[in-house]
């Protein structure tokens, strides 16, 4: 019986070599070391990021949009600014927000603004009185006139901000203060709308304020003597003339006043009329109305000097005279 010899195999640490094939067809043993961090990155070329492009169902490449362009050109001989002829409004041609805002006020100008179940609503709520009812005018429509006091808020006080924005643009009136709106009242004039049965036009607006005192308007002979003074030299007019003590309000219509300050109770800082609803009677009756009820238990008269305007406007200074027959007064807001 033989006896068996055991093989006792050892490996060591290292790995062994591999011998180079004598093959030609055999590679070449791969002599590229690992590079460290950093090494030789400025000769490696950058790495290009992928590009993706768009492509339509029937397989063409979709082209990019591209944003519309406009050319401005620059006119030095003619103006931009452009001034309505039906609302006095001036306004920037080729400005989207001027155009916009020119189109909103000249159609509020001109047809007005309307009153609405909204309005009615909240009527109640904020103390809205109905003066009149049934008020006739010259072409036989019938309106009433509300009132309310000017400083209210909600959907109503929304409605106569707009109103007094509009006016103040066609007037060229600065904005009302906090303190005139809390002793104020606005009294609106309201006919049925054509259009709607549910809704009323607002044809008219009246802002009634509380003051103290107003001048006295100069009588036209007086004016006359005021111009006369102004065109003569100081040596021709004496110093002691009463007409040198008048107080010009607007020399284009011949305005003046005596600058004695005099105890009147109510003041109109603003008025206004749709230009499609002028001359129907409307301003006067709605002065007539707050004269009547804008203290309550006492009833003013326009003869007598009880109510004061603000400077008015050529349209507005029209209506003072034939409202108040020459006994209107002015005074500063």
């Amino acid at each position: 019986m033989q006896s068996m010899t055991k093989v006792k195999r050892t490996y060591s640490s290292r790995s062994r070599l591999s011998l180079p094939s004598s093959s030609p067809s055999s590679s070449p043993p791969s002599t590229t070391k690992r590079k460290r961090f950093g090494e030789g990155a400025e000769n490696e070329p950058p790495t290009k990021k992928r590009v993706t492009t768009k492509t339509s169902p029937s397989g063409r490449l979709a082209k990019p949009k591209q944003s519309i362009l406009r050319q401005l050109h620059f006119s030095i001989e003619t103006s931009v600014l452009r001034t309505c002829t039906i609302c006095g409004l001036s306004y920037t041609r080729g400005a989207p927000d001027d155009e916009s805002l020119h189109r909103a006020h000249c159609l509020r100008v001109q047809r007005g603004m309307e009153w609405g179940r909204e309005e009615e609503r909240e009527a109640e709520k904020v103390g809205v009185e109905e003066i009149q009812s049934a008020v006739k005018l010259k072409d036989g429509k019938k309106g009433r006139i509300i009132c309310f006091k000017a400083n209210v808020g909600g959907r109503i006080g929304s409605k106569l901000a707009i109103l007094l924005e509009t006016i103040n643009l066609a007037l060229s009136s600065p904005p009302l203060s906090t303190d005139i709106l809390q002793s104020s009242k606005a009294y609106l004039y309201l006919i049925p709308s054509l259009t709607n049965a549910h809704r009323e036009k607002i044809v008219g607006c009246v802002i009634a304020q509380r003051i103290s005192t107003a001048m006295t308007v100069a009588a036209p002979p007086e004016t006359l003597l005021k111009r006369d003074s102004n065109q003569a030299t100081d040596c021709d007019s004496p110093p002691s003339s009463p007409t040198h003590r008048l107080v010009a309000v607007d020399t284009t219509s011949g305005l003046f006043c005596h600058p004695e300050a005099l105890p009147t109770p109510l003041g109109i800082p603003r008025l206004f009329v749709p230009s499609a609803h002028r001359r129907q009677g409307i301003a006067s009756r709605l002065l007539s109305a707050a004269a009547a009820t804008f203290i309550h238990g006492c009833p003013l008269n326009p003869v007598n000097g009880d109510v004061a305007f603000t400077q008015p406007t050529e349209g507005g200074h029209a209506v003072m005279q034939n409202w108040g027959r020459g006994g209107v007064r002015i005074y500063e807001e």
